[in-house]
């Protein structure tokens, strides 16, 4: 029955896959697929078809390689989950539907067809939601890893003066990653000044500012002074509330404002020129 139902898809493919691509379409909360450009919506579409027809004709290994790079491309262009099971499904309901309509399944041999398709479609589902699941993952903690990276890196800007911009959220380990960065760009920058930029963070906790003044005894400690800009009027009133020291810190309210007593520091000042 395996190689009969693929040489059904194989026959009917064009039609099929329309009938799928309507079907997904109308699916609600689901804006990924609605907005693919025609060509990548057909490519994958075909794609997805090929993985289908591979679970009934191809060996155990020649499907995973095909579901694996599957799973890594819906991902990429944004797929969920519940949007994948449901391709699956609308997938086979179109294809007994078709072969019904052909005569292909019908009393005499219904319950066979029933029985066959759910050993198709069941374990394709399991996979396909594992395959998923762990792509997601790779992507997520490769994402993560360069978002930390990007984001608790020490700019030099001026001579002795260098900013390190801070976005996200602040936990343990990124804690860490910032102190590390700091420690080994002050050293490789000759810094004098940092600015730790905290414009991106949304929330400033106590643990997040006991990490910030870790940073900061951190850098003194290698003979640099450190100053925290990028203070809003929601983050001044969340320290005084939660009754965070912060006096061992020169802070301003704007990056601006920072570079320029940091040049102050450093026996510098900006001036304007007149042409």
């Amino acid at each position: 029955m395996n190689n009969q139902m693929a040489q059904h898809i194989q026959g009917n493919l064009t039609e099929i896959i329309s009938q799928w691509q309507e079907k997904m379409k109308s699916e609600q909360n689901e804006r990924s697929f609605q907005v693919m450009p025609q060509e990548l919506m057909n490519q994958t579409s075909h794609e997805f078809a090929e993985l289908m027809i591979s679970n009934l004709l191809e060996s155990h290994q020649a499907y995973e390689s095909q579901l694996n790079d599957f799973a890594e491309k819906v991902v990429r262009i944004g797929w969920s989950v519940t949007f994948v099971t449901k391709a699956i499904g609308n997938f086979a309901e179109i294809v007994y539907e078709s072969m019904s309509n052909e005569g292909v399944i019908h009393e005499g041999n219904i319950a066979a067809y029933v029985k066959e398709f759910s050993n198709w479609i069941s374990p394709i589902r399991e996979s396909t939601i594992q395959a998923y699941a762990k792509t997601w993952e790779r992507t997520v903690s490769l994402q993560k890893i360069a978002l930390q990276e990007l984001s608790a890196s020490l700019i030099p800007v001026f001579e002795k003066v260098s900013v390190m911009p801070l976005v996200g959220t602040i936990d343990t380990e990124r804690a860490k990653l910032i102190m590390e960065n700091l420690l080994e760009g002050v050293v490789k920058h000759r810094a004098e000044v940092v600015l730790l930029d905290i414009t991106g963070v949304p929330v400033v906790d106590t643990m997040v500012a006991h990490h910030i003044i870790q940073a900061a005894d951190a850098v003194r400690l290698v003979g640099a002074k450190c100053m925290l800009v990028g203070i809003r009027p929601e983050i001044a009133q969340t320290i005084v509330t939660l009754g965070i020291n912060l006096n061992d810190f020169t802070t301003t309210s704007t990056l601006q404002r920072g570079v320029e007593q940091a040049l102050a520091w450093t026996n510098r000042k900006i001036v304007e020129v007149e042409d």
